[in-house]
């Protein structure tokens, strides 16, 4: 089965990305999930668009990435949540806290790059890795404090 990645699907492509699948797992996870529509010869014009899109978001080259990394990987950024007396948090860290938190200080990155391993529910110092190149990955030092 011939399809159009609408998102990014780990170990199989980006968005725009002309895939080929097996026919059970286009039909049974992909389509139903919208992580693909179906390829159609019309399509191209759909593909240069998705294209055009990722690559105004994504950081152009390897030696900017690196470097942005290097500047994240130097600072310590603090991210204030509503938390209980025991420090526990009123909900979960999510991805796109912490890309606001590095927007904040200047460093744009999408919130689907952030990968988190274990949900941050509680105050403490953390490491969360952010993807801002397919070469290169950064490791953000986040603290949580009570606040807000």
């Amino acid at each position: 089965m011939k399809l159009i990645l609408t998102q990014e699907v780990p170990g199989l492509g980006v968005s725009g990305d002309v895939v080929e699948v097996k026919d059970g797992y286009g039909r049974n996870y992909l389509l139903p999930r919208g992580f693909a529509t179906v390829w159609t010869k019309g399509a191209a014009r759909q593909i240069e668009q998705m294209r055009a899109a990722r690559q105004a978001r994504e950081i152009a080259s390897v030696d900017h990435a690196r470097a942005l990394r290097d500047r994240i990987q130097s600072e310590t950024f603090v991210l204030r949540m509503r938390a209980g007396d025991t420090g526990r948090l009123f909900g979960a860290v999510t991805a796109a806290e912490i890309a606001g938190v590095l927007a904040e200080n200047g460093i744009e990155v999408d919130r689907r790059r952030v990968r988190m391993g274990n949900p941050i529910k509680s105050v403490g110092d953390y490491k969360v890795s952010v993807r801002l190149h397919d070469d290169v990955d950064a490791d953000v030092n986040l603290q949580v404090r009570p606040g807000k």
